[in-house]
């Protein structure tokens, strides 16, 4: 396993991470397995959140016992942009991953520049992070995004606060590069989250080896649902030959016009459908096998896929030339039928 150094945390970190998303759909004694194959094959970054079910709890589980906890980084998140909302799930993220100490907290899914400058605000999540980094409670602050806007206001703006960023990279989603450089000129930590593309990429291998050429991400993040999956995740990441660049570019031709990148220019929704995150939560049930989880964050929307009035100015504005309305049919149909 190769590592480096994750920007200015100046932690040492695996370049694989244990993604905790698929870890849910899997029982508890399996679950902690997982984590520990993961661990004991050189993955020493662990990448979970609070929304993720039982996935910390699972984590907190595996490092607990045999003297694993000294070995990894643990990394979780929670889309409070508020004080006393953060407050509260620091709290009990330490609760359930076991631990009295996170070495990286991380705000989930910032998704405007007035959250943003909601988290950064006098009663923000931000001052609710230092007072835990301050107590010896967590060590970083890091922000995850779907939008490269987001993401480039919080560099410009508060890349003195934040040590590391998240942000999807993958063989088809490869728009954040510019992003990336900067965060990485400015000693912000780069981490690729979704490098199989939610699932869209079948070639894991491939996947993962194409990221880790790029030098200005330091640490790829695939979801891990079991041992088996965690132990080939490990393997030596050789670099690209000539014809597997061409494979990653057919690829990319392949599922470039019909594939989401989640970059919102779709929105605003005439009927207020958040129409990346309802694709989200149909790639979870159809691409991950996370039935329970997806149907549970589908039905907390606001807005179902089946309200789409069919005005199509969603299509209008999708850079990818998406059909968007035939994709939430498509969703609409699937949640329908469970």
């Amino acid at each position: 396993m190769e590592y480096r150094v994750l920007g200015k945390t100046g932690l040492r970190v695996s370049r694989i991470g244990f993604g905790g998303i698929p870890v849910q759909r899997v029982g508890k004694d399996e679950g902690v397995e997982t984590v520990r194959a993961a661990i004991n094959a050189g993955m020493n970054y662990i990448d979970t959140a609070r929304l993720y079910s039982v996935s910390e709890g699972y984590i907190g589980e595996a490092v607990e016992g045999e003297g694993l906890r000294t070995r990894v980084i643990l990394a979780t998140k929670h889309p409070a942009t508020d004080y006393d909302g953060m407050k509260k799930a620091i709290e009990t993220s330490l609760k359930e991953l076991k631990t009295d100490h996170i070495e990286i907290y991380q705000v989930h899914n910032v998704k405007t520049d007035q959250d943003a400058d909601k988290i950064f605000s006098f009663d923000g999540a931000y001052r609710a992070i230092k007072e835990a980094i301050t107590e010896g409670k967590v060590g970083f602050m890091g922000i995850t995004s779907h939008l490269i806007g987001v993401l480039d206001y919080c560099l410009n703006n508060f890349a003195d606060k934040i040590a590391t960023i998240m942000y999807p990279f993958n063989i088809v989603e490869n728009q954040g590069e510019e992003m990336f450089r900067r965060a990485k000129a400015l000693n912000v930590g780069t981490i690729a989250m979704k490098p199989l593309g939610g699932g869209n990429l079948e070639d894991t291998r491939l996947a993962l080896r194409y990221i880790a050429e790029k030098d200005f991400i330091d640490l790829i993040i695939p979801g891990i649902g079991n041992a088996a999956e965690a132990l080939a995740n490990c393997a030596e990441l050789t670099r690209l030959c000539e014809a597997e660049h061409g494979e990653c570019e057919r690829i990319r031709k392949e599922l470039g016009n019909n594939f989401c990148r989640k970059c919102g220019y779709c929105l605003p929704c005439s009927k207020g459908i958040d129409i990346p995150t309802a694709f989200t939560f149909y790639n979870y049930l159809a691409k991950y096998n996370l039935k329970e989880w997806a149907v549970e964050r589908y039905n907390s929307l606001k807005v179902k896929a089946s309200e789409c009035m069919g005005c199509a100015l969603c299509e209008a504005r999708c850079p990818y030339g998406l059909e968007i309305q035939k994709k939430l049919k498509q969703v609409a149909l699937a949640f329908k039928s469970i």
